[in-house]
């Protein structure tokens, strides 16, 4: 009998999660069901595709080989699973990835506009952060992203949705404080040791450190936040400040009435955000409807920003 892509989407899922009981939750299966399933793949293979150890699993080097040839064809076959679901334009099922620094945000007003423009279209989301969108774009777990430029990884279709400005936000004090300084104010006048930002792996962080001209690896800085929310919310009652990007200016305003904003001086520090897919995967017209969508969704949220945040 020959080898099931089945099979080796059990395997992939073994050697991702290393575990026979979280690989087994993935797929759907029963965990004996899927050690079957792998002893099956190794005798069809003639080849040992994993060590099992007493609380973990590591690749043979078969298994490694086996691994970075199933995702290829893993990736071909969801693909072509997209083609097919895709191949009217903006209708059947879509999987959108968003990383959570616009997610809760962007998705209400956007997934609004989608719902409106066709409402058979069945819509998945995944919300996780750049490393792991990219690598399930790859894989073609998902069908586009909505991301944070610049991108590196090559192969891809990008269309540009809006620019994201980013706002001081800080307690009423501490922005009075900073108004009255009477200079124009910088990224880069801001005390270190006041300023919290997102933890490592959002990409929202690093922006905001290369626009004050910090080094993550030098900066006396906190960060330790998980949420855009947890910030506002701590730096509303006086702990620090942080940047907030515009489109969040209105929804974490209304959860912090005590948060005070201030915009910079020109030029305003922002993102570029944007939505990719591979260059590979089919298009009949669904990337740019839901671009467009997705942009007019973006302009309104930035208005709302505007207003949330009275000007220098």
């Amino acid at each position: 009998m020959d080898i099931t892509l089945r099979q080796l989407s059990y395997f992939e899922a073994l050697a991702e999660t290393r575990s026979f009981s979280v690989a087994a939750a993935r797929v759907n299966i029963s965990q004996p069901a899927l050690s079957i399933q792998i002893k099956e793949l190794e005798t069809r293979l003639e080849a040992q595709l994993i060590e099992r150890l007493p609380r973990d699993i590591r690749l043979t080097r078969a298994g490694q080989i086996v691994l970075e040839r199933a995702q290829k064809l893993l990736a071909d076959s969801r693909a072509l699973k997209q083609a097919v679901r895709l191949q009217s334009g903006l209708a059947g099922r879509l999987t959108l990835g968003v990383i959570p620094t616009i997610a809760p945000y962007l998705l209400p007003q956007a997934l609004t506009r989608i719902r409106a423009a066709d409402l058979s279209l069945e819509i998945r989301v995944h919300e996780a952060q750049t490393e792991i969108l990219l690598g399930e774009l790859a894989q073609g777990r998902i069908d586009a992203a909505v991301l944070s430029l610049p991108i590196a990884q090559a192969g891809l279709e990008v269309r540009a949705l809006f620019e994201d400005r980013f706002v001081l936000a800080g307690s009423a004090a501490r922005i009075a404080g900073l108004r009255e300084q009477g200079e124009a104010l910088r990224p880069t006048h801001i005390p270190q040791d006041q300023l919290l930002l997102l933890d490592e792996g959002h990409c929202l962080g690093d922006q905001a450190l290369e626009v004050c001209g910090l080094d993550r690896r030098a900066a006396r800085v906190d960060l330790g936040a998980s949420s855009l929310a947890t910030l506002a919310g701590l730096v509303a009652e006086g702990f620090g400040l942080t940047f907030l990007p515009q489109i969040a200016l209105r929804t974490e305003s209304q959860a912090a009435p005590s948060l005070a904003l201030m915009r910079f001086r020109a030029p305003e520090p922002r993102r570029r955000i944007a939505l990719v897919r591979r260059k590979s995967s089919e298009d009949a017209g669904w990337f740019g409807e839901l671009g467009d969508l997705l942009a007019e969704a973006g302009a309104a949220l930035l208005e709302q920003g505007a207003q949330a945040c009275d000007p220098l």
